[in-house]
């Protein structure tokens, strides 16, 4: 079988999989719906057995997670008890968060690979251990904590950012609220830029491209970073689950009118269909950029996919 397409069922399988825990997860969890939709309002007998008809409350678990697997073959997420139509919310949602996690991401990668990078050059030099150290104070700190505090000075004080809201538009809106998320990420991709880089410099290949008479710049760029890299495309990979996590909530601090809002809502009011329907896209989100993951991983090393055919 092709390894892409191998890849492919196999994300297939783990959405199926992941999908129905949260499904069940969310369902199973004690409460009325419908009495929350209704408030101090008693509804009669016909009308809750209508609700629970529709919304096919009354049916098996696993019959209404085949309905909701119907609906979203045909892009339907569902609607909520008070009618609206959750891939609504979640189109107006998710745009917010996605731009918040892929700024994130940027970020990470950007100041990272370039702490890990250049402390490679000199290890145990001055700015190598200048780097270790604040890569150790930014995973020492809590997001929360962070985020106020940046809200605080750079938004407030300083006035260089935003402090709430949506309305300067990106990228002013989001820069604050994504380098609160993404502190926690630069250490890592920083110290394994680091190593990867001090592991690949002895390499023999690099050897014999030195040996060769090519520039500093054409050996660190064509050649080692080339290769360092690959353990840090795995990681942002990895990361983006966390990077949706963090968004959650650091929207609800810098007010945010994304995915952090809806979730919190629809736990309030439990609206379990868009808790699920949310989730379940952030499944999907992180499966299709693993995918990515791997299919860059093969395009830098051709031989990953020589060896899994082998296999």
């Amino acid at each position: 079988m092709h390894p892409v397409l191998n890849r492919l069922l196999q994300a297939v399988v783990v959405f199926l999989g992941t999908s129905l825990l949260v499904f069940l997860a969310v369902f199973a969890l004690p409460g009325d719906p419908l009495g929350t939709l209704a408030g101090d309002a008693q509804l009669t007998d016909t009308v809750r057995r209508n609700l629970e008809e529709r919304y096919h409350l009354n049916d098996p678990i696993l019959v209404q997670y085949g309905y909701y697997l119907l609906g979203l073959v045909r892009g339907d997420f569902g609607v909520t008890v008070t009618g609206e139509d959750v891939g609504s919310i979640l189109s107006h949602a998710w745009p917010v968060t996605v731009q918040l996690a892929l700024t994130a991401w940027v970020i990470e990668l950007v100041i990272g690979v370039s702490l890990g990078a250049t402390a490679a050059l000199r290890p145990n030099g001055a700015f190598d251990r200048i780097a270790t150290s604040a890569t150790i104070l930014t995973l020492a700190v809590p997001t929360f904590v962070l985020a106020f505090f940046a809200q605080q000075f750079f938004g407030l004080q300083l006035g260089w950012f935003p402090v709430a809201g949506t309305a300067a538009g990106w990228p002013m809106a989001f820069i604050l609220p994504a380098a609160c998320i993404a502190a926690l990420g630069i250490g890592p991709i920083a110290r394994l830029t680091r190593t990867s880089v001090l592991q690949t410099v002895n390499a023999d290949f690099v050897r014999t491209a030195r040996s060769r008479g090519i520039t500093p710049w054409q050996l660190h760029t064509r050649h080692v970073l080339r290769n360092a890299i690959m353990p840090v495309i795995t990681y942002l990979g990895l990361d983006l689950g966390a990077l949706l996590g963090g968004a959650v909530l650091v929207e609800g601090i810098f007010n945010l009118p994304g995915i952090g809002r809806a979730l919190f809502t629809a736990i309030n009011t439990q609206q379990g269909s868009v808790v699920v329907g949310i989730v379940t896209a952030g499944v999907f989100v992180v499966l299709i950029a693993n995918l990515l993951v791997d299919l860059i991983h093969r395009a830098l090393d051709p031989r990953i996919g020589k060896e899994t055919s082998n296999a």
